[in-house]
C-alpha cells in the first residue's frame, strides 16, 4: 500500500503539470483549489486520474469539495478508499 507521502507527490505532480503548467511554487497543500486552479472540467479530469492512477472508484456523492478542494483533501480521499481495499 501507499504511504501518505507518495499519494500526495503523485497528486501535487499531476495537479502542476496538468493546470499549473509546472509551476509548483503555485501549489500548497491547504491551498483551494475548486475555481482557483481547477474548474468544473478540471475537476472530472481529476477524478479520472485519481480512479486511474490509484485503482479506485471514486462514487458521484465523493465529488464533493470536502474530497476535493486540496491536496490535503485529495490525499485523505485517496488513503480512505485505499484502506478500505
Amino acid at each position: 500500500m501507499m504511504v501518505t507521502t507518495e499519494i500526495e507527490q503523485e497528486i501535487r505532480n499531476f495537479l502542476v503539470q496538468t493546470f499549473l503548467f509546472g509551476d509548483a511554487a503555485k501549489l500548497r497543500n491547504d491551498e483551494p483549489l475548486l475555481g482557483r486552479v481547477i474548474d468544473s472540467h478540471g475537476v472530472v479530469e481529476t477524478v479520472v486520474f485519481l480512479q486511474e492512477r490509484f485503482s479506485i472508484t471514486v462514487e458521484d456523492e465523493e465529488v464533493v469539495s470536502d474530497n476535493l478542494d486540496s491536496v490535503d483533501r485529495m490525499v485523505s480521499l485517496v488513503s480512505r478508499k485505499l484502506s478500505r481495499n
